[in-house]
């Protein structure tokens, strides 16, 4: 869905999901090193967070 979808946006919204999109990996692994090290609430939370934006992402529903 999400091959047509991109397409259909204004092309300044398709740079920066592209952006995000690219940009989601390295977050996501540090936030993982960083919950590894100093596991709070919040840091779980927001690991939760970027390992399902990430798996959005790689399952082309974004």
């Amino acid at each position: 869905m999400s091959r047509f979808y991109r397409y259909r946006l204004p092309p300044w919204c398709r740079y920066w999901l592209i952006v995000i999109e690219r940009a989601s990996l390295p977050i996501m692994v540090f936030q993982l090193i960083r919950t590894l090290i100093w596991p709070t609430t919040f840091d779980i939370f927001l690991s939760g967070l970027c390992i399902g934006l990430f798996f959005l992402f790689y399952l082309k529903w974004i």
